[in-house]
């Protein structure tokens, strides 16, 4: 049966099974940021408040997630998995939101939640543009860890210490420097950081493609 706790579950687990918040899934669906929030799932006067048909059309739409998809989350009886909220901020909202750490900072950050991260300080990144192609598309996120050790192929988010974020794949790290190779292919084929230049290091563990 369609009932109010059950849609709304649905849209909580669409969410999480996109590595999302309710809210980030609305403005991935182009809707208003709060239209997902639990406070608007009920009014004022206590009436049960429902997700429109275009609002569940949009966000099946963004996820690329059958109807069928949907139906079975809306009659899942298994609760979700349990999950750890990490910290989450689009690409364009980066400047002065890490300090010297890599830690998040400031008032722009939203959460989403992940189930079975490691420990650590982690972040969710989510890309406004092309600058990461073709590895990475706009719209993916990327949970990113600053004290997970990186080793040579890991993919990494590097942040100087001029505010300008890079990202690549590490080739090599001395006492020297970070030898990178950029994700653009219109880049070139390496690139060389000074270790004076660096700020911090980030090691991507998943990405939501």
């Amino acid at each position: 049966m369609l009932t109010h706790e059950r849609i709304w579950k649905a849209v909580d687990l669409l969410a999480a099974r996109n590595g999302l918040s309710a809210s980030g899934l609305a403005r991935r669906a182009g809707l208003d940021p709060t239209a997902f929030n639990k406070s608007k799932r009920v009014s004022s006067d206590g009436r049960l408040r429902w997700p429109s048909t275009e609002s569940i059309a949009k966000i099946l739409e963004s996820t690329s997630t059958e109807l069928e998809v949907f139906m079975a989350l809306v009659l899942a009886d298994r609760p979700p998995a349990p999950t750890r909220a990490i910290p989450l901020i689009a690409m364009s909202d980066c400047a002065d939101a890490f300090d010297a750490e890599g830690r998040p900072q400031g008032s722009k950050w939203d959460e989403v939640g992940f189930p079975e991260l490691p420990a650590g300080d982690l972040f969710a990144l989510e890309l406004t543009d092309a600058r990461m192609a073709p590895i990475y598309r706009e719209g993916d996120i990327l949970i990113c860890g600053t004290t997970i050790p990186v080793r040579r192929g890991d993919r990494v988010i590097l942040k100087l210490k001029s505010g300008a974020l890079l990202a690549g794949t590490l080739r090599r790290k001395t006492m020297a420097g970070i030898d990178l190779i950029p994700f653009n292919a219109g880049s070139a084929s390496e690139t060389m950081i000074a270790l004076q230049d660096k700020a911090w290091i980030a090691r991507i563990l998943w990405a939501s493609q």
